[in-house]
């Protein structure tokens, strides 16, 4: 006679992108194992995949492709899915600031953490000339990959041509007043050459897109046990809640 088979619970959230709701269940122990490798590892594509792996298995919701995501709906998904698994808090260890390496315990709730959008923000960028473009966010694995902060990749030719098709992947539209032009009916070539005719400023806007994209985020204080000094603590990032 074979065992029986536990049914886990159902839960909602809304995407925090298009507003959709979507259906998930608990990750399982097996499923947890896999997180609890790629943390061990500390690799941060390691970490991204089990992430996806898992929101794979637990999304109930059909039609949620778990790859096209932007990656701050993964996290997003993945914090409500893990804090429905194994507790709505999670205990990390903190630095202290005023010294910089006194460290002591610290207590997140779950539902403390919160998606910041920062002021000013937008997936419309005016270049000029009657010129708009509309962005997509990368998903998660793209913004692992690629360095989206060009002023950051130095003179490193590879890291700089791998920065500009990483750009012209997240390239959603053109449009004018009369005319547009859908990303996906354009070549990488094209778009690349569309990118390299904007002028510094112009671009700038660009490189704001993924510099303000929304994120995970946690402030607090913690006061050092040696010195007695309070310091803000600020944590943001989702492998940073697990680390």
């Amino acid at each position: 006679m074979p065992l029986p088979k536990v049914v886990a619970p159902t839960f909602e959230v809304e995407l925090i992108s298009t507003g959709k709701p979507v259906k998930y269940r608990p990750f399982l122990v097996k499923e947890e194992k896999i997180l609890l490798i790629a943390l061990e590892s500390g690799n941060e594509k390691d970490i991204s995949n089990a992430i996806k792996d898992i929101l794979k298995a637990c999304i109930l919701t059909r039609g949620v492709k778990v790859e096209e995501l932007p990656s701050f709906d993964l996290e997003y998904l993945f914090l409500n899915v893990r804090g429905k698994s194994v507790g709505e808090s999670v205990e990390l260890i903190v630095t202290c600031t005023d010294d910089n390496e006194t460290q002591v315990p610290l207590t997140v709730r779950l539902s403390d953490i919160k998606l910041v959008v920062p002021e000013g923000h937008s997936e419309i960028i005016e270049v000029g000339g009657g010129i708009s473009i509309k962005m997509k966010y990368p998903s998660l694995q793209q913004f692992i990959e690629n360095n989206f902060y060009v002023s950051n990749v130095g003179n490193n030719v590879e890291k700089i041509d791998k920065a500009f098709k990483a750009v012209s992947s997240c390239i959603d539209q053109v449009y004018t007043e009369d005319q547009s032009w859908s990303g996906s009916d354009c070549t990488e070539k094209e778009l690349i050459d569309f990118i390299e005719q904007l002028d510094s400023p112009q671009f700038s806007k660009i490189e704001n897109f993924f510099k303000t994209m929304p994120r995970l985020s946690y402030s607090t204080k913690v006061k050092n046990p040696n010195t007695g000094v309070e310091t803000d603590v600020l944590i943001e990032g989702l492998s940073n809640f697990f680390a």
